[in-house]
């Protein structure tokens, strides 16, 4: 999966740790990450554990990213050995999580698990956790692992309960045999279409709604592709299927399971149906409903691993090889591709040589900590950047980006303002010159500006690489 901090939503959760432990930075642009975090322990947990060890940030944030890895697998091997009494199985559906790490979640811009230090990551280890609990029918240890997940992530601390309490259901005889009857009544066929949605949810939204949320479509449901929507249905119909393999096998432990992940999955299903429809239930939109489906891909990705290891690899080391080259192999490559500008762990203290990661470095050592900067609002997408974060990385205030802090203002509406204002202020960043930095620093109080060379002329230029410029604004 590789090992990337400061890309992508550690953008967010990187720059709060770190203004945790230093509340002087960020002076400018705090606002941008500390509301969204409002509502969870997550950075104040990291922050106070640094603290506590004396470890540095980075050291700090590998060792958590380890550590939850390591608490996702254990928990999925739990729940394994549960569920399958073979450890070819229990340890086949482990090694296929640990590939499928970085499996994108239909629809959703999710991850299995992302390739930095995330909540979600920790909470969803968490989560299993508890799943193994109220499996083992030890639900007074289930409440105080669901509410840590909560802490950590609200979300998925929601997700984690409600996916605890339809398992429990699933576990009691007479709900669940009532539940199979009312299903088994229908024809496969039938409940397929009832899970498909109809035409007119793929009708286009209206003006209101467009303008509301725009830069992120994979909020809107109703806009998702014909695929997308297959990657939400197909795993519940596989669910449905196991659930009658199992009891016509008289594994009862199995079909409980499955039964639990698809009323689990029916009920979210038509929660984020009702949730993303009408106009009226638009600030609920943010809490993307829809991402019920990573326990669901977690839960896929364990069984189909114990399944192909009982009844396919079994006890043969030439299929175990193969089998682990041909699930690793793939994602390896794909993760390559989208991080090609970086080395595939960017561990701690190792800059490299890429352009952009060199110019973070040089101002978070160079530059005073009230230091306020502008870029291209579109850098993270910019070849070779990889997503990275100058907030979190450099340590440094900057105007507000047009890729990840638009994300931030989706969680936080009355940051919208600020940020219209200030993309329009960066507006044909492309072709700037001394004028457009000095109106910046009018308007905002912009001093430093990171550039593309060759800089504009009147620019005091302290440092450049080959590609990069850093520049006091005269």
């Amino acid at each position: 999966m590789g090992y990337h901090p400061g890309t992508e939503d550690d953008a967010v959760y990187l720059a709060a740790v770190k203004h945790d432990l230093q509340p002087q930075l960020f002076p400018h642009d705090a606002p941008f990450f500390e509301t969204q975090l409002q509502a969870t322990a997550f950075d104040k947990v990291i922050a106070e554990s640094l603290r506590i060890t004396h470890l540095p940030v980075a050291w700090g944030e590998l060792l958590w990213q380890c550590f939850s890895i390591l608490l996702v697998m254990a928990a999925g091997f739990l729940i394994l050995r549960r569920l399958f009494c073979s450890p070819v199985a229990q340890w086949a559906g482990v090694a296929m999580l640990g590939a499928m790490f970085t499996l994108p979640v239909s629809g959703t811009d999710l991850y299995i698990m992302d390739q930095h230090l995330h909540p979600r990551a920790l909470a969803t280890g968490l989560i299993l956790l508890a799943v193994d609990r109220v499996m083992a029918r030890r639900y007074w240890i289930t409440v105080p692992l669901l509410l840590a997940a909560f802490l950590l992530h609200p979300i998925m601390g929601a997700l984690g309960i409600s996916f605890c309490f339809f398992l429990a259901l699933a576990q009691i005889d007479r709900v669940r045999n009532r539940a199979a009857q009312f299903v088994e009544k229908r024809e496969l066929t039938h409940a397929a279409m009832a899970l498909t949605p109809l035409g007119w949810i793929f009708e286009r939204p209206t003006e209101t709604w467009r303008q509301t949320i725009q830069t992120r479509t994979y909020f809107f449901l109703y806009r998702w592709e014909w695929y997308e929507w297959l990657g939400a249905i197909a795993p519940l119909i596989l669910f449905w299927l196991l659930a009658r393999w199992a009891q016509k096998r008289g594994d009862k432990t199995l079909a409980q399971f499955a039964w639990g992940v698809l009323a689990f999955g029916i009920f979210q299903q038509l929660v984020a149906m009702v949730i993303t429809g009408p106009d009226a239930l638009i600030r609920l939109i943010p809490l993307q409903p829809m991402r019920y489906l990573h326990l669901v891909y977690i839960m896929m990705t364990l069984i189909g691993g114990a399944l192909i290891g009982q009844y396919l690899l079994k006890a043969r080391v030439w299929r175990w090889v193969v089998f682990l080259i041909l699930i690793n192999a793939g994602m390896f490559i794909s993760q390559r591709q989208l991080f090609a500008g970086v080395p595939h762990l960017e561990l701690p203290g190792v800059t490299g040589s890429n352009p952009w990661l060199q110019a973070f470095a040089w101002v978070r050592s160079n530059t005073p900590q009230d230091a306020y900067f502008a870029m291209d609002p579109r850098y993270m997408v910019a070849d070779g950047e990889d997503y990275h974060s100058f907030r979190a990385l450099a340590e440094r205030s900057m105007l507000t980006d047009a890729i990840k802090d638009t994300a931030v203002t989706t969680q936080v509406p009355e940051l919208a303002a600020i940020w219209r204002d200030q993309q329009k202020a960066q507006s044909g960043w492309n072709h700037f010159q001394l004028a457009d930095y000095q109106r910046l620093k009018s308007l905002y109080g912009v001093n430093w500006v990171l550039v593309a060379l060759p800089a504009a002329p009147g620019l005091d230029c302290q440092w450049h690489n080959a590609q990069l410029a850093a520049c006091r604004v005269p």
